[in-house]
């Protein structure tokens, strides 16, 4: 596994009883370019390895993998402070992992379309219509207040 972690202590027992959770966070990023449909995009620790990756796909989530590339991308460091020092953001690790043949990753759409309604516009329009014209009815006065602002009660 990786360098730079701390795993647990061995502890006497039945190993069946034990868990051990991962000391490691990984982020799925949607990429900035065209991927092919079999390769997802990852932001990993910079501790992180490969190995580590493939063991955690495979073993935690049950996905196959072919292949595991990783780079470091470094954080910018041109924005400056308000005493002019340099603010630098941390760096991350990306990791693109090739899934094993026949798998294809897509990220789900999160915002689709407004659905169209069975006039031919936005089905979101009649609702839309309907609130303003409740606001015009609450807007207009009771001819029955005689011209008594609303909010001076009787």
């Amino acid at each position: 596994m990786a360098r730079n972690v701390l795993y647990p202590l061995y502890q006497l027992g039945n190993p069946q009883l034990r868990v051990f959770r991962t000391n490691f966070f990984i982020q799925l990023v949607r990429p900035g370019t065209a991927q092919p449909e079999d390769t997802v995009q990852f932001r990993i620790p910079l501790e992180m390895t490969r190995v580590d990756l493939r063991n955690y796909l495979e073993r935690i989530y049950n996905v196959p993998v072919a292949a595991v590339r990783t780079r470091v991308q470094h954080g910018s460091n041109r924005k400056r402070d308000h005493k002019n020092v340099r603010l630098k953001k941390p760096d991350y690790k990306v990791a693109y992992v090739q899934l094993a043949h026949g798998q294809t990753f897509t990220f789900p759409d999160l915002f689709p379309t407004k659905n169209l309604s069975p006039e031919g516009g936005p089905a979101d329009a009649n609702i839309r219509d309907e609130l303003l014209e409740t606001q015009r009815r609450r807007a207009s006065q009771d001819p029955r207040r005689g011209g008594v602002p609303e909010w001076f009660g009787l």
